[in-house]
């Protein structure tokens, strides 16, 4: 990785995220949803993000495959690599928060140490953790995109949950049992959890 140059230096805008939150009408914040590749991320991201904007709330979600297309496109499934894909993500939800609006991120983010490194690079209170907990047996039988029977045939490496490690949350804001509550039900429960942090009010 390059290192920093030294002759860049912070451009503080007129406008403040404080401005940006007026604006939009609504605090902002990170829900960063984690949990293994089957496990309902990136299905209940969108499904929150189209509750939020059926009420006037601004929303994006950064999903783990669309990232992996552009910004990111460069890394590979390595360790190192992940790592340095979730501090891209971890960057870019903290400008995306400083812009004042609500960011879901949906990404496996199997290491709890770079989890808890974009933790601390926001505000206290900025960064909302939430599990999607669903066993690997049930991630296996959806396997909606077969990437787990690839992983078993040798054809994916360093796929999680089978030749990479996936390390739990410990103490995140919320948790989610996807294999055992309806995606509706699961929606509420994201949106009380901002109702309770006053990032919405209904």
């Amino acid at each position: 990785m390059a290192t920093k140059s030294i002759n860049t230096v912070w451009h503080k805008s007129g406008i403040t995220r404080g401005d940006r939150e007026k604006l939009h009408k609504h605090k902002s914040v990170v829900l960063w949803f984690t949990g293994l590749s089957g496990s309902g991320k990136s299905t209940l991201a969108h499904a929150i993000e189209e509750r939020l904007y059926k009420n006037g709330i601004s929303t994006y979600v950064l999903d783990g495959d669309n990232v992996r297309h552009g910004l990111c496109s460069d890394l590979s499934f390595t360790d190192s690599d992940r790592v340095e894909n979730i501090r891209r993500i971890g960057e870019l939800a903290k400008l995306l928060t400083d812009a004042g609006i609500i960011t879901l991120t949906a990404f496996i983010s199997p290491f709890k140490v770079d989890r808890d490194e974009a933790r601390k690079r926001m505000l206290h209170g900025d960064f909302l953790e939430i599990y999607c907990q669903c066993p690997i047996e049930i991630c296996e039988q959806r396997d909606v995109k077969g990437l787990y029977k690839k992983a078993r045939a040798g054809e994916i490496p360093f796929f999680t949950g089978i030749d990479s490690p996936y390390e739990a949350p410990v103490g995140p804001e919320l948790v989610i049992n996807t294999c055992d509550i309806s995606l509706e039900d699961s929606v509420q429960e994201v949106l009380n959890l901002l109702m309770r942090h006053g990032v919405i009010l209904e």
